[in-house]
């Protein structure tokens, strides 16, 4: 008898393709770790009522509760991310002109077999990759956070209370880890919640980093939450009541401005020379969204300046809030930018209170 011939050895994937899934891999046993640590956190604080935790202890996970984060995951995350994923679905066909196939792969986990990126960038155009990628991610996000942020900077200008300045963290904070657990419960996923909650977001030019570099943004904007409960009561200390709409639009709407105007005006305008480093395997950005970020960010300062009539030291730190939004969006690693951009205007907004007030 013949010997049975001996199985062949799996090929090994490529050493670039294997450091990306093991990154990958690794962002989400931190994402796990980290919303494992929020959520024993959240329970002992609903353990200890509001004697013993003032602050987190006063919200109550109630059948309203659960029921408004249903209705968020329903309509903000299924309806709407389907919606933008069909957008940037035939925005890949037609517009930048891929294969039925093609542009399926992109809305898969891209970490269950190597993803090879270069073959789309030999294939179609980068700059039309760019802008598609951009309009997915920034078309699902910035309407609905700015009309959320426009909506409470409307609510302090009227009725301007120390808490409005927590931006709701009680239930916002609720709304994080259950947020947080669905994005990684879908994170491996090909099927259709896997699509909807990062077929919008999940850049193609990230390569097999896609999923990871928006699971990281989510796990660092639950954090900024927790550290902007303790801020937000100093900053109430500081500040007459006056100024809580404006502080809300320095803190909030000025890093929206720079972080989504940079993105824009690079994808469309930019020339992709700058070196950055971070969450995705190509990592370049551009003088002219970096220019236009800046401008986007003093924009919105001055215009909250000049239409509440404040004083000049709010011009300057209109300023150095813009500055800071540029540079921490051009040098923070990859990922990390929405979580450093808003703690350090945060931490501006404080020291100002503090010398000038």
């Amino acid at each position: 008898m013949s010997a049975e011939p001996l199985p062949v050895p799996a090929s090994p994937l490529p050493a670039a393709a294997e450091h990306h899934q093991r990154t990958a891999r690794r962002v989400f046993q931190g994402a796990l770790l980290w919303t494992c640590a929020m959520t024993v956190f959240w329970v002992v604080m609903m353990v200890l009522g509001p004697e013993r935790a003032p602050f987190f202890g006063r919200y109550r996970i109630d059948q309203q509760a659960l029921g408004a984060v249903l209705f968020g995951f329903l309509v903000f995350n299924v309806l709407w991310g389907a919606i933008w994923w069909g957008i940037r679905y035939l925005l890949l066909r037609k517009f930048v002109g891929m294969s039925k196939d093609d542009a399926r792969e992109i809305f898969t986990s891209r970490m269950h077999h190597p993803f090879d990126l270069a073959r789309y960038l030999g294939r179609y155009s980068e700059r039309r990759i760019r802008i598609t990628d951009m309009i997915g991610r920034r078309g699902r996000f910035l309407t609905l956070a700015l009309m959320g942020f426009l909506y409470i900077y409307g609510r302090v200008a009227v009725d301007p209370k120390p808490e409005y300045l927590v931006f709701g963290a009680g239930d916002s904070l609720f709304d994080a880890m259950v947020a947080c657990w669905i994005f990684l419960a879908f994170y491996y996923s090909d099927g259709f919640f896997g699509r909807v909650m990062y077929g919008a977001q999940a850049r193609l030019m990230d390569g097999t980093l896609g999923r990871a570099n928006c699971l990281l943004i989510s796990m660092l904007w639950s954090a900024f939450k927790f550290i902007f409960v303790p801020l937000s009561l100093r900053l109430a200390a500081h500040f007459p009541p006056a100024t809580f709409a404006p502080l809300f639009a320095f803190i909030w709407v000025s890093y929206l401005a720079a972080d989504g105007t940079a993105e824009i005006a690079g994808a469309l305008f930019g020339k992709q020379k700058l070196k950055v480093w971070g969450m995705g395997e190509v990592n370049r950005k551009s003088i002219e969204g970096t220019v236009a970020g800046f401008l986007a960010s003093l924009a919105v300062c001055l215009a909250v300046v000049f239409a509440r009539g404040l004083p000049l030291p709010w011009v300057g730190l209109g300023v150095v809030i813009s500055l800071s939004n540029t540079l921490l969006e051009l040098f923070s690693p990859r990922g990390t930018d929405d979580f450093t951009m808003a703690t350090a205007n945060a931490l501006l907004c404080l020291g100002f209170g503090i010398l000038v007030y």
